[in-house]
């Protein structure tokens, strides 16, 4: 029986070599296969199941409406009403409270970034990015907990985190972070994010009124950022095609062009978060009552 057991053995570990042996031959051939024909099958086969809505492409919409009007110029931009030194005054105390967190944030910020404020750039679109998503999604939950409508802010506050990441997208082909740099940020975001998403859940007034005093230290970089290229401190190189493109920019626009593009972007966000922390506390938080209708456009609540 023991001589029965090893021959058993002996056989099976053979069947098993030649099992392996055969299979080593197949990937070989498979692979001297894709050399001369490439990987067309497989392409193909993906490209073929593609739906026809993926095949267009989805280019994310500017903030303003009249963007895409016509194209825009420096003295076009430079008309736009941003008010660069607009403050909400804090009169509640969890304002005030939002007002300390914001400016206590910037702080580190300042001590960290100085005045290098394409960098600076960078990490405050990361953060900015957060709020809009946040919001949205907690409130898109919500509606569908309820069963009701949302009162028409989740299409807003996507779009904020859209527009937001399109900042960054812009920054991202301007400036080159190194890895540690990668590393703080993403570490920053993280923890912004968490902190951000209890904060909306348990107080969204709150949370609301810091995105719009984080807005107005935004405006107020960008402006900083604007005096940095005209004292000729920054190079005013040459416009990064996707800020063309997104901005519908002239195409011979410049970095100080982007900037007051972006900035323009934020104070508008700045107002918009403001107004929303505003509705909170007046009770009238659904848009529908006090939107502008088309009376040739059914008036739909969503």
């Amino acid at each position: 029986s023991r001589a029965f057991g090893i021959k058993t053995t002996l056989r099976v570990q053979e069947h098993i070599s030649k099992l392996i042996k055969k299979d080593k031959s197949k990937s070989k051939n498979k692979a001297d296969e894709m050399q001369v024909t490439g990987p067309g099958p497989f392409h193909d086969t993906i490209l073929e199941s593609m739906p026809s809505e993926l095949r267009v492409p989805r280019n994310p919409p500017p903030m303003r409406e009249d963007t895409m009007d016509h194209t825009w110029n420096t003295s076009d931009l430079e008309a736009l009403d941003v008010g660069p030194t607009k403050h909400r005054v804090p009169d509640i105390i969890s304002d005030k409270i939002a007002l300390w967190a914001v400016k206590s944030a910037r702080k580190p910020t300042d001590i960290f970034f100085r005045n290098k404020y394409i960098h600076r750039s960078v990490m405050l679109e990361v953060v900015a990015a957060v709020p809009g998503m946040v919001g949205g999604l907690i409130r898109h939950i919500k509606s569908l907990q309820g069963m009701r409508h949302d009162g028409g802010w989740i299409g807003h506050l996507l779009h904020e985190a859209e527009n937001e990441r399109m900042h960054l997208m812009t920054w991202m082909e301007i400036s080159k972070p190194v890895l540690w740099e990668r590393a703080l940020i993403a570490t920053v975001q993280t923890g912004f994010f968490a902190v951000f998403s209890l904060l909306y859940m348990v107080s969204p007034r709150t949370a609301h009124r810091v995105v719009g005093y984080l807005e107005e230290e935004a405006v107020t970089s960008y402006t900083h950022f604007i005096g940095e290229i005209d004292a000729g401190r920054i190079e005013n190189v040459k416009a990064p095609e996707i800020a063309v493109a997104y901005w519908n920019l002239d195409p011979e626009s410049t970095l100080r062009d982007v900037v007051l593009a972006v900035r323009a972007d934020e104070a508008l966000h700045r107002d918009t978060n403001h107004h929303f922390s505003d509705r909170i506390c007046a009770k009238r938080e659904s848009l529908f009552e006090d939107m502008d209708t088309d009376s040739n456009k059914p008036h739909i609540k969503y």
